[in-house]
């Protein structure tokens, strides 16, 4: 490889074919450079290379062009994993525009504070955010900012809005009235290849690494993910988070059902709730629209063996990931 000379296009070789010619030179390779020999790497096939996530710069056009909406992604870190006890000690958002097609055109804000939680931070979760108490020390976080960021929002994305979303509603009202997606669970990431659905293995996946674990970061990062194409011309990960937000879901009890057929239930992919958070102590199942009724079948024919009206509560993104929901 000669250093010296610009880059150009690289064809793809085999290993045997590539023959690299160095010179020592006692300083640092240049960008253009380091992406040269990347890419001869990868063109061998035994490398792959992962590069540094570049957050993308805030667009001057603030607004959305015709046809596109704006989404927010958020993450946050807390003191624990109980929403009713514990805290937000760091809010992170990126906005973006996007269109029906799932393309992400610009980013157009960024957002990020920490706040002293009136709860004690303890050293493990230290250790998995970064943050200390120190760092939070007398921070306060500006919901007027905050309402400002998300009020023109047409859709909220978490990577785990299950956990997110109740935080998220504790700060503040504004984000009860938004549609929520959950880039976790609401696409399919293993029937397109994936070793996992976290977003450090996703990030790996789509060639990509960067500093984990701090709110905006993880933003940036999950902007990336949704906008990188998916292997075998699967498309683009923000699509089917789309189609997946869109689709209503029918949260389906069995109320009273014998308790000969908890393990039958359990099989089928029903969750027990214990009734402490105000909804029915029951079994329960999510299915799409279209599979409320075979499911509704399934429950008379098979688990209660009679016929039954179960309680039925229709979900839309709205409604789901909700607290109590």
């Amino acid at each position: 490889m000669d250093f010296e000379a610009p880059p150009g296009s690289i064809e793809a070789k085999t290993a045997d074919e590539i023959v690299l010619r160095t010179k020592y030179r006692g300083k640092s390779l240049k960008a253009a450079d380091c992406e040269a020999a990347a890419r001869i790497l990868e063109a061998t096939g035994d490398y792959r290379v992962l590069r540094r996530l570049q957050p993308r710069p805030i667009a001057v056009q603030s607004a959305p062009f015709r046809g596109e909406k704006i989404a927010i992604i958020i993450d946050t870190e807390t003191t624990g994993l109980d929403h009713t006890k514990d805290e937000v000690i760091e809010l992170g958002m990126v906005a973006f525009t996007f269109d029906e097609e799932g393309r992400i055109s610009d980013v157009i804000g960024s957002f990020n504070a920490l706040r002293e939680p009136g709860v004690p931070i303890s050293a493990e979760i230290t250790r998995l955010t970064g943050i200390t108490p120190d760092m939070v020390t007398g921070q306060v976080l500006d919901l007027e900012a905050v309402e400002r960021f998300i009020e023109p929002a047409d859709l909220v994305i978490a990577h785990n809005a299950r956990f997110d979303r109740p935080f998220c509603e504790r700060l503040s009202k504004s984000f009860k009235v938004k549609a929520w997606a959950c880039s976790h669970s609401e696409i399919s990431w293993g029937e397109f290849g994936f070793e996992g659905s976290k977003l450090g293995y996703l990030l790996t996946q789509s060639g990509w690494f960067h500093q984990g674990h701090r709110a905006v970061e993880d933003c940036h990062a999950l902007l990336e993910v949704l906008a990188s194409p998916l292997p075998a011309e699967g498309g683009l990960p923000l699509k089917h988070l789309l189609t997946s937000a869109r689709k209503s879901l029918l949260r389906i009890w069995a109320e009273s059902s014998p308790f000969d057929m908890k393990d039958v239930l359990k099989k089928r992919g029903y969750r027990w709730n214990d009734g402490t958070d105000g909804r029915p102590k029951s079994w329960w199942v999510e299915v799409d629209e279209n599979a409320g009724e075979a499911e509704v079948t399934f429950l008379r024919h098979e688990v209660y063996r009679r016929e039954v009206e179960p309680y039925i509560q229709k979900i839309s993104a709205f409604e789901r990931f909700r607290a109590g929901r």
